[in-house]
């Protein structure tokens, strides 16, 4: 009868525990939406393992072989599933720390794609030029992670090259005011044109624009465009590399 009482009791406790749990896990905002379930079912079987080992006792079964035992098989069981439970770990980690979301663009390791999905063994990517890319979460959660949706706004690095013989300061003037007048780039942080490196065949400049993030690959191509224009009008040239030759004719004596 007490064995009976202890499975009814724990079987309560069991199903009253789990639910609390998911729904305490559903509620916060912090917790990602797949893990609550699993959670849920984490408790349940727990308690309801527990109950077992309870009951077990009640009728005077020796229970400490059987703990012994199950720790052994859970040992053996987690060596020889050691890079699936390494995944469920990472995913989990994903989850809940949400280094990034679904339908980030991030770059980690040797993938960059468009995360379209986030599970408990693998994240799937999708990449630019539309290949599926699903790696472990173990692989992704060891890596450093680059997240370029984070952030709203983005500073792109515009390089271009000027001659030796051109004018460095009208050079920055003309390409400071066309980045200025593209209404895409913002006023703060402030457009910085820079003299970068002095180069072998060219004097090297550096705009720095800042913009929305969805504005930012546009704006790139835009204005790598307009740069070429803008310096063309403006006789300004832009450099190839190039190397001057000498050549020396010795006299022979005959």
């Amino acid at each position: 009868m007490g064995a009976i009482l202890i499975l009814i009791a724990g079987w309560i406790v069991a199903g009253w525990s789990s639910k609390r749990v998911y729904k305490l896990a559903n509620a916060s905002e912090k917790i990602d939406k797949t893990l609550p379930p699993i959670f849920r079912k984490i408790v349940k079987i727990s308690i309801m393992i527990i109950t077992f080992l309870a009951v077990l006792g009640n009728f005077g079964v020796e229970t400490t072989s059987i703990i012994a035992v199950l720790g052994a098989a859970t040992l053996a069981i987690g060596l020889a599933l050691q890079g699936t439970l390494s995944n469920v770990a990472s995913g989990v980690m994903l989850l809940i720390f949400r280094p990034f979301s679904v339908d980030d663009f991030i770059n980690v390791g040797t993938i960059s794609g468009t995360v379209t999905e986030i599970g408990i063994f693998t994240t799937t990517f999708k990449t630019p030029d539309g290949l599926a890319i699903i790696a472990p979460n173990s692989k992704v959660w060891g890596n450093e992670i680059t997240n370029y949706s984070t952030n709203d706004i983005r500073r792109l690095d515009l390089p271009f090259g000027i001659g030796y013989s051109d004018d460095m300061d009208k050079a920055i003037e003309v390409v400071s005011t066309l980045i200025t007048n593209d209404g895409r780039v913002l006023k703060d942080p402030e457009l910085m044109v820079v003299v970068n490196e002095l180069a072998d065949s060219s004097v090297n400049l550096l705009a720095r624009p800042w913009c929305h993030r969805s504005d930012y690959w546009q704006l790139k191509w835009d204005m790598t465009k307009r740069i070429k224009e803008v310096l063309d009008e403006n006789n300004i040239s832009i450099p190839f590399p190039q190397r001057d030759v000498h050549l020396f004719q010795e006299n022979q004596k005959n």
